[in-house]
């Protein structure tokens, strides 16, 4: 296996949103991500539990991406990517960010080896915190 073609490589996920004001003060509020750069209004890096979350508003084709536009999920219920929260507790995290204004779509579940429960940012990306079971 080989090794990405440069060195000291990070990786950042990108979420499109539609309110950088709401989208900032939910990802730092609810879930606790620092702000670590803003771009003229319509970009902003946090960074959070060791990775990087990039939200930019939309935006129609530019010249080095010709054919693409940015735009939010059009609807929550059909997914293609979210982000994932192993954490320790699931219930436990789960009532802090309850109390912190997450809106799950249904409370924690237990699977068996897992349990989770899954909740949206204000644009509709879905969010999932799970807790690994060992029985």
């Amino acid at each position: 296996m080989g090794e990405f073609p440069t060195p000291d490589v990070e990786v950042t996920h990108l979420f499109v949103v539609s309110e950088m004001e709401r989208a900032r003060a939910f990802y730092r509020g609810v879930l606790g991500a620092e702000l670590f750069r803003e771009y003229g209004g319509t970009s902003c890096v946090l960074q959070f539990q060791g990775a990087w979350l990039l939200l930019v508003t939309g935006g129609g084709p530019t010249e080095d991406k010709p054919t693409v536009t940015f735009e939010p999920p059009s609807d929550p219920d059909r997914v293609s990517s979210e982000l994932t929260f192993r954490v320790p507790d699931c219930r436990a995290a789960y009532e802090t960010l309850s109390a912190r204004g997450a809106s799950f779509l249904a409370p924690p579940v237990d699977w068996g080896g897992e349990i989770r429960a899954f909740f949206r940012d204000p644009d509709g990306h879905l969010l999932e915190i799970s807790e690994a079971v060992s029985r």
